[in-house]
């Protein structure tokens, strides 16, 4: 088989998972709002799963058609071969979405598409399912997806526990692969809360895939080959052992709670988290990399006002006495990055995190 298979990021940072799926060798790669689309089959749904960083949900697109009443749906839900791609035996789920269409109604959609499986598979339908099956009408095209992912993909398995706020695996992925990241440098986070920009750094000059101790969705469809699965997690490349990535966070339980999640993603020997407040800190090595970091930034009105000493503070210090390192940082609030007083490049467009539009402010290196 060969479809249109679709990797979900948050929007804004659609241009950059493109980079990263195109130099993965991914064939037919296309920036579509909210994600990249390619074209393949089943191994590259496996591929895209274990290897993207950057993608947030992967979905195989099984049929598209125009449909502007609720029969014509259940007729066309009908017509796909749901046999060859879900198991009688195994419980899914419908979701739905409508959006200018004539089709309105999301959850009478729902219900038409999954008894028109539960009546040609003969399957079961369960709220809680694993397998979902997606149902997007827009504009009266209907799109018909399987989720192959299941859990969201910035869960990498390896995180037990999160601070307040944290960033999540797959956006840190691209705000490091943003600020020119290769997996050659040195990367420090003075705010590094519970080791996200650190450990993924580590992960990709380790070369470790990004998906190699979860489970996914797809294992539980009809087309999975175990054995093939197997074989594709079972690659191993050469890692960088050559450069170090350092933390360090004024809360102790941070500083734990990082190194404990770096033990548990294996890149305890990449890693280095140290207490600090951020006003002390200085060069953690010789070599001059990137300093990337996601501070607090204020959501309520006044909040701004409040947090402008510790911006002010992450200037001063990175001024001082980071000579020849790049930095970018992460914040809602312009007001606040120039607070910083740091020679911030142009940003690009904003992203949705949270219900929050947020930059990446970014510098070339310290003069």
């Amino acid at each position: 088989m060969n479809f249109e298979i679709f990797l979900a990021t948050a929007p804004g940072l659609e241009n950059a998972l493109y980079d990263e799926v195109k130099g993965k060798a991914f064939k037919q790669v296309k920036v579509v709002k909210g994600g990249v689309t390619i074209k393949g089959g089943w191994p590259e749904v496996w591929r895209a799963n274990l290897w993207i960083r950057g993608a947030s949900r992967i979905l195989a697109r099984v049929a598209s058609f125009r449909v502007q009443h609720l029969s014509q749906l259940d007729m066309r839900a009908r017509e796909i071969v749901w046999g060859d791609i879900l198991h009688p035996h195994i419980p899914f789920r419908v979701e739905a979405s409508c959006a200018k269409s004539r089709i309105y109604h999301s959850g009478a959609a729902a219900e038409r598409v999954e008894k028109a499986i539960c009546e040609t598979l003969r399957a079961k339908s369960a709220p809680d399912a694993d397998v979902t099956v997606m149902v997007r009408i827009d504009r009266d095209i209907c799109t018909i997806s399987v989720d192959t992912s299941g859990d969201l993909l910035h869960k990498r398995g390896f995180k037990a526990h999160v601070n307040k706020a944290p960033m999540r695996e797959n956006m840190a992925a691209l705000f490091l692969q943003q600020c020119g990241y290769k997996g050659t440098e040195p990367i420090y986070d003075p705010m590094c809360g519970s080791g996200t920009f650190v450990i993924e750094a580590a992960e990709i000059a380790a070369r470790l895939n990004p998906g190699r101790a979860r489970h996914f969705a797809f294992e539980k469809l009809v087309t999975f080959d175990p054995a093939e699965w197997d074989k594709m997690r079972s690659v191993t490349r050469q890692a960088n052992d050559d450069v170090h990535f350092y933390g360090s966070d004024r809360d102790e339980g941070a500083i734990k709670m990082s190194a404990d999640n770096a033990a548990r993603a294996g890149v305890s020997a990449y890693t280095t988290f140290t207490q600090q407040s951020i006003s002390d800190i200085t060069p953690p090595c010789d070599s001059a990399g990137l300093i990337i970091l996601n501070p607090p930034y204020g959501t309520r009105i006044g909040e701004s006002k409040k947090l402008t000493p510790l911006y002010q503070s992450i200037g001063n210090v990175l001024r001082s006495n980071f000579t020849g390192w790049r930095v970018g940082i992460i914040t809602s609030d312009a007001t606040l990055a120039k607070a910083t007083k740091l020679p911030f490049l142009p940003t690009g467009e904003p992203i949705q995190h949270g219900g929050i539009r947020i930059n990446l402010y970014q510098t070339d290196a310290l003069a």
